[in-house]
């Protein structure tokens, strides 16, 4: 059948051609045997009876066979032609009803109306399959479009306070309101750099989530990447008052390939993070453990918690739980979703935590575990 006409006729019609080909088919084919054979076994079986028959009767007795044969085979087309149309009026029924709502729905999300979801119709399993793909498709789209109008109203609220602050100096100076001295150098010059900041973390935040980040591999204890966390941030946390630990346990010696640098800048986002959501007197620990053929870093805080409904989204790009929090105070709401990007490129993971408001939150960084027979296939060794 061509594609033209395919498009003409629906699926219950292609059904029923199919079924009615299929038993003309077998019409045709009973038909012939029964013209071919039937005949003469007939005639075999009449002769067999009684060896000798008046003609007239022996012609009598074979057309009734004829007749029979043939009023059987059209009650019989009959009959299935009739069983054809049941059969596939109950077959499309929930077919045609889901796919139906599956091209409705898909129209919908065309349109841009991603709420759009595809209820079972009872068209079997594979079409309640397909419909439930396709719902979780329009709710990924769904999510992903929500982020989308979330990034670009945090980005112009990110980008509005400095443009401003620079466009109103400017105008000043033009004006000869303000006068060219050190604080105003000191705003144009804290504003240009906030707006630089702004564009790196974008472009590191893509680069990192499109694959295109450089990694310089290299073997590292996990004792290594703890100590020096805590002594890169230990100033910022005697500053805001939170006491700072790494334990190491005995995972401390475990060795993983990793880029050092970039790991460091995972860890460092991941303890400002948790020193900004720490209050004073507060407690944060920076741990090693290993887990299978896995090394975990972990960073627990005694701090404000992660509420069940911001969970899932603290990776987000410009995502922070505390809307109220700007740029300086907040951070950019970039550097996890930088820090996930890279442990991904790692080949590990990074996970969030926390049993709610109050009682603070949990980062795990997962790495695998480069063991001694891969260490010396790197190195070019042979194991002694």
């Amino acid at each position: 059948m061509s594609t033209g006409a395919r498009r003409r006729y629906g699926l219950a019609t292609r059904l029923l051609l199919a079924q009615v080909v299929v038993l003309l088919a077998s019409l045709l084919t009973a038909g012939l045997v029964a013209l071919l054979l039937g005949p003469s076994l007939f005639h075999a079986h009449v002769l067999q009876v009684r060896p000798v028959w008046d003609p007239a009767e022996l012609e009598h007795i074979e057309q009734g066979f004829r007749d029979a044969s043939f009023v059987a085979l059209s009650a019989g087309l009959l009959i299935s032609l009739a069983c054809a149309v049941g059969v596939t009026w109950w077959l499309t029924r929930g077919m045609q009803r889901t796919l139906d709502a599956l091209t409705t729905a898909a129209a919908e999300v065309s349109r841009g109306h991603l709420s759009a979801r595809v209820a079972s119709a009872g068209g079997g399993a594979e079409l309640d399959t397909l419909a439930g793909a396709f719902n979780l498709m329009a709710g990924q789209l769904e999510q992903t479009e929500a982020t989308r109008r979330r990034l670009l109203s945090d980005l112009a609220h990110e980008l509005r306070t400095p443009i401003s602050t620079i466009q109103l100096c400017c105008e000043g100076l033009s004006d000869g309101v303000l006068q060219w001295d050190e604080g105003t150098e000191r705003i144009l010059t804290e504003h240009t750099a906030r707006l630089a900041r702004l564009a790196g973390d974008i472009d590191e935040v893509s680069r990192a989530e499109e694959g295109r980040l450089e990694l310089n591999l290299a073997p590292v204890r996990a004792k290594d990447l703890v100590s020096s966390a805590v002594q890169r941030q230990a100033d910022a946390f005697a500053r805001a008052g939170v006491r700072l630990t790494g334990e190491y346990g005995s995972a401390g010696d475990a060795i993983v390939q990793v880029d050092a640098d970039r790991l460091g800048q995972v860890m460092d986002n991941v303890l400002r993070n948790a020193v900004r959501h720490t209050p004073p007197g507060g407690t944060v620990v920076v741990s090693a453990a290993r887990a299978g053929e896995e090394v975990h870093l972990i960073v627990t805080d005694s701090g404000d918690g992660i509420p069940a409904e911001h969970l899932g989204h603290v990776f987000e790009r410009f995502y922070r739980g505390d809307t109220a929090r700007d740029r300086d105070h907040g951070g950019s709401g970039i550097g996890l979703t930088i820090s996930r990007a890279i442990a991904d490129a790692h080949g590990g993971s990074l996970t969030a935590s926390s049993a709610g408001p109050g009682h603070g939150s949990t980062f795990t960084l997962r790495l695998p575990l480069l063991t001694r027979q891969h260490s010396l296939r790197e190195e070019g060794a042979s194991p002694s």
